[in-house]
């Protein structure tokens, strides 16, 4: 029957069938093999951790990332309504892990604290920090513009002997950042630069909260 077929095929088309066939033979082999990343959070760009005495001690009381960035694969949204994890992308712990490092360094870099520690350390906390992970992902609903999402919440409160007595303030921080290409190493590039971005903002307004309460 395929035989058939191509007797009555001019010269010309099955010129062009061959080469399509061709082409996608081709395609189909040299296309690089998906290989599986891990990619984890470094210290912020510019940070560097300097610990002054005498400053309050901070503690991280909680980290939570919401759903459905929960996990440890990439997650892209690709409509208003739609998302997807990418089974080659992943961050090498799970996100609550991985923003501990850049966060605990970023909000002790600027001599505003002089260490932070988590709940339960024998250092007791002036002041505790409870930070939600709202938004961790890649905008690609335009390939052409891609971008990287990161939204955050930080509740701060005033401690005595390391327990909550009241609120200092609260506040959202969210940062979109352009990046070169729908990539998972472009993301992570661009989730770093959001994420230095939050921590100046969040330092910020710490300082302006805390002159603000010292005057009541």
């Amino acid at each position: 029957m395929m035989k058939k077929f191509f007797s009555h095929l001019s010269p010309l088309a099955l010129l062009v069938c061959a080469f399509l066939l061709t082409a996608c033979i081709t395609g189909c082999l040299s296309r690089p093999a998906l290989n599986p990343q891990t990619f984890s959070f470094g210290l912020p760009a510019g940070i560097a951790t300097n610990f002054v005495a005498g400053q309050p001690v901070l503690a991280l009381k909680k980290l939570r990332v919401a759903s459905p960035c929960e996990q440890r694969s990439f997650v892209y949204r690709t409509g208003d309504f739609t998302y997807v994890r990418d089974p080659f992308a992943s961050f090498l712990d799970l996100p609550e892990q991985e923003l501990q490092a850049p966060l605990r360094a970023g909000l002790c870099s600027e001599g505003d604290f002089s260490a932070v520690v988590e709940t339960g350390s024998t250092l007791k906390p002036d002041i505790l920090v409870e930070i939600d992970a709202l938004q961790l992902f890649g905008d690609f609903r335009q390939m052409t513009s891609p971008k990287a999402v990161l939204t955050m919440r930080f509740t701060f409160f005033v401690a005595t002997n390391g327990i909550a007595t009241r609120p200092l303030f609260q506040k959202e921080y969210s940062q979109t950042i352009p990046i070169a290409k729908p990539s998972a190493a472009a993301l992570m590039s661009g989730w770093s630069q959001a994420m230095t971005k939050t921590l100046t903002g969040v330092l910020s307004d710490y300082r302006q909260s805390r002159d603000a309460d010292s005057k009541r």
